[in-house]
């Protein structure tokens, strides 16, 4: 359960120390098990607004941390970060949501505001992979460790929320919410039961949550359906590889 989380934070760190700081996972940060895979793409964003950019540079913080934590609790078990694709993934994604065209590319670190809709492709997907395994937890301290992940990265994903809808993305943000849910009714989730986009109903919708507001969980095979955007005919998404350990 645990290098499931290290795997995606991997994922998540890349992604936010690139494009805030201009560089990825140190050396001391990415062995373990099996050989550590590269990084594709992934480069520093030209932040045109201060708080934009101090947000980025504290998420990547955060995640830097939580791969460290995750680390430090596997010790020797831990898994080393798999091979992540930062530069074709998000191109994949966004022509299957519609946020571009068949023929057009899509660059998350292009500007302040493709950095945003990219990271929306992560932040919902890690609160309810960490809700959905709280189940799977039998130690009391791992349980609690992980509830204080999932806390924080839904911190992120509401702060990501609120500055997208604050920007006018809110339509290609509720295409990659459709996407995120149609992937996972493809392995049998509830689908659009278990996402929201960034407006519902026509106003703003910064808590994705459901009739009880509470926020959703997602099955390891939901997640990976995701992250994978759908498996081998997508080249298994951001990890080309597919996920380092027992999964």
């Amino acid at each position: 359960i645990l290098n499931f989380a290290l795997n995606l934070e991997y994922l998540e760190a890349e992604f936010y120390l690139r494009g805030a700081f201009g560089h990825g996972l140190g050396e001391a940060d990415i062995t373990g098990r099996g050989q550590p895979g590269p990084v594709w793409g992934g480069s520093k964003v030209s932040f045109s607004s201060a708080l934009y950019q101090q947000h980025a540079e504290e998420v990547a913080r955060d995640e830097l941390h939580h791969v460290r934590f995750l680390r430090a609790a596997l010790g020797s078990q831990a898994v080393a970060r798999p091979t992540i694709d930062l530069r074709d993934s998000f191109t994949t994604a966004a022509r299957a949501a519609g946020v571009i065209g068949a023929n057009a590319t899509f660059n998350p670190f292009a500007d302040e505001a493709s950095f945003l809709l990219a990271a929306f492709i992560f932040e919902d997907v890690g609160v309810t992979a960490y809700n959905g395994a709280a189940t799977f937890i039998r130690s009391k301290d791992y349980l609690q460790a992980a509830a204080g992940i999932l806390a924080v990265e839904a911190y992120h994903g509401g702060a990501v929320r609120t500055l997208l809808a604050m920007n006018g993305l809110a339509d290609p943000a509720n295409k990659i919410s459709a996407l995120r849910a149609a992937a996972s009714a493809a392995v049998g989730g509830p689908g659009a039961g278990d996402d929201q986009g960034v407006t519902l109903n026509g106003v703003s919708n910064i808590v994705p949550a459901d009739n009880n507001s509470i926020a959703f969980a997602r099955t390891p095979d939901e997640v990976l359906n995701i992250v994978y955007l759908g498996g081998a005919s997508a080249s298994y998404g951001f990890f080309p590889k597919k996920l380092n350990g027992a999964i």
